[in-house]
């Protein structure tokens, strides 16, 4: 079928985008480029079955003149820590213009829709792991507010669409994902303990690390968001690796696998940082057939080649971002 897929030049959306195409789906990648590059199109570029609109999904003109839509994917959205301070009118208008828009379309062709949502609904979780019914415990004036809070208005719109409307649709709470296709300067923890290794810096660990998160590989992540899209489940629903690791786990087993001799720098923890991250995904496991199969020391391999290659183009230009 035809699907559309916002914020295909992530590193999500793209993954994502890929694989549909190769079943046999034909996809429009939507994206402004904000934050998504067109490096990561290259291998979509290739395919026979995509073409990228380049637009911003919070303007309804954006998505004008598309025909016989059989789904739509709402991914875009800057995402990472430091987009928070310098992006958070995008992301605000992402989460709310741009899930109207997305979902006006879908019900113009009665087509399926998948939000993808994500764990920082929870915000500080007073209940460990968060299974979907967690209503969580979320500052709505943070400095992280306007990411927690774009996802949990655009759960609403789609939410409120499905029960009011009619509106075929799915939420998926997206956990920590990683993979080829991350931002060298996007301030995750798994990209900047790597490119920080790589580069023979010292690893940043915030706090004392001892908070936790659960780290989903790329290749399982489209995998169950493929699944929710196939289904009928409406969701929200969890979808991660329930394998628990300390930041300060993660710097060590990054700088073992890099060989990298960097030391470990604590740096003072951010205000509203979450202190505790699993999912629960029992609802993915008995719905879906969903679970995840690759555990972190195998999927950092292809993220570290994936850098390193990164890291030398851009050597020779001034060195580091």
């Amino acid at each position: 079928m035809r699907i559309v897929v916002t914020g295909c030049a992530g590193l999500i959306g793209s993954h994502l985008a890929e694989q549909l195409v190769e079943r046999g789906d034909e996809v429009i990648g939507v994206d402004n480029l904000l934050t998504g590059t067109e490096q990561n199109l290259e291998r979509l570029s290739s395919l026979e079955g995509f073409r990228l609109v380049r637009g911003d999904v919070s303007d309804p003109a954006a998505l004008a003149g598309f025909e016989a839509i059989g789904a739509v994917c709402h991914l875009a959205s800057p995402a990472s820590p430091r987009d928070f301070a310098t992006k958070p009118l995008e992301i605000l208008r992402a989460g709310s213009l741009g899930t109207f828009t997305t979902v006006d379309l879908a019900q113009s062709w009665g087509a399926r829709y998948l939000l993808a949502s994500t764990s920082e609904v929870y915000g500080e979780p007073l209940v460990h792991p968060q299974p979907e019914t967690y209503l969580g415990n979320v500052s709505s004036t943070g400095p992280r507010a306007c990411y927690d809070e774009a996802k949990r208005f655009a759960e609403a719109v789609v939410s409120t669409h499905r029960r009011s409307f009619g509106l075929d649709s799915s939420i998926a709470r997206i956990f920590n994902t990683y993979g080829p296709r991350m931002r060298v300067d996007d301030g995750r923890v798994v990209s900047s303990f790597v490119v920080q290794a790589l580069r023979g810096e010292p690893l940043t660990v915030q706090g004392d690390g001892s908070q936790t998160r659960s780290f989903c590989f790329i290749e399982d992540q489209v995998r169950g968001l493929i699944a929710l899209l196939d289904s009928d489940e409406p969701g929200p629903v969890n979808l991660g690796n329930p394998d628990e690791f300390s930041v300060l786990e993660l710097a060590k087993v990054v700088l073992e696998m890099t060989g990298s001799a960097s030391a470990i720098e604590y740096r003072p923890l951010p205000v509203d940082d979450p202190t505790q991250r699993r999912p629960d995904i029992s609802l993915a496991s008995e719905r879906l057939g969903w679970a995840p199969t690759v555990s972190l020391r195998e999927g950092l391999p292809a993220v570290i080649d994936y850098f390193r290659d990164q890291l030398s183009l851009i050597a020779p230009e001034g060195g580091s971002n």
